[in-house]
């Protein structure tokens, strides 16, 4: 007989425990719209700032063309874009495996990010005084490396890349 009870004492729990699941699920599930919601915005705002990734690359290609171009066709300026990639291509990657984990951007968001990173750097060369000067300091901070996104980016890489292993 004490089996019985025990038995029922058992099943009256698992009901109990069964329906505290239940109502717990059913107010999650109740929260979730708002939850899901500031998830989106937060995936959106840090698609923003990986495609901010594309307008380093842009900066780095815009004006080292640009420079060399200007400065008779210094090899050195062609040289430092292509390492400068060949260090980046890895984060440009993670940027865009990320944006697309997150649901991808907007049409034309990349286009947009290119465009404003290369209005930016050729904006700062007409303001400045002395292009020759402005373009050799150009050079030395992108073959220093404080042009890569390690560098210039490091806690919205560290977001892509905690998401990417998770």
């Amino acid at each position: 007989m004490q089996r019985g009870v025990d038995a029922r004492n058992w099943r009256s729990g698992e009901v109990v425990l069964r329906t505290r699941l239940v109502a717990w699920a059913t107010v999650a599930m109740m929260a979730s719209p708002g939850l899901a919601q500031e998830q989106a915005e937060a995936d959106t705002a840090l698609v923003g700032e990986l495609m901010a990734f594309h307008g380093s690359k842009a900066i780095v290609d815009v004006m080292t063309t640009h420079c060399y171009e200007t400065t008779g066709l210094d090899s050195a300026y062609e040289d430092a874009a292509a390492n400068w990639y060949l260090r980046n291509i890895g984060y440009l990657d993670l940027a865009d495996r990320v944006i697309e984990r997150l649901g991808g951007g907007t049409e034309g968001q990349q286009q947009a990010a290119e465009t404003y990173g290369g209005s930016q750097i050729m904006s700062a060369y007409n303001q400045a005084s002395d292009k020759d000067k402005f373009c050799r300091a150009f050079l030395e901070q992108v073959e220093s490396e404080a042009l890569d996104i390690d560098a210039q980016l490091p806690e919205i890489l560290k977001r892509a890349q905690d998401i990417s292993a998770s």
